[in-house]
């Protein structure tokens, strides 16, 4: 999917794109909403933040965050 405004299927960049785009977001809300935007469903879990990509909502991984 799109981290940094490339294509990328590296789970490294995807999640530093995650921490830097929640930096800039004032809400959890608001910082899922920027993820739609990007073309990423994130939902809390137990285990962390559970990150799909959109449209198909195929699961690309847990990330702590």
């Amino acid at each position: 999917m799109f981290a940094e405004n490339k294509l990328t299927e590296d789970m490294a960049e995807i999640q530093a794109f995650l921490r830097a785009e929640r930096a800039k977001s004032l809400t959890e809300a608001e910082w899922r909403f920027r993820m739609r935007g990007y073309g990423y469903n994130l939902r809390r879990t137990d285990a962390g933040v559970e990150v799909a990509r959109l449209p198909q909502n195929q699961l690309v991984g847990i990330f702590a965050i």
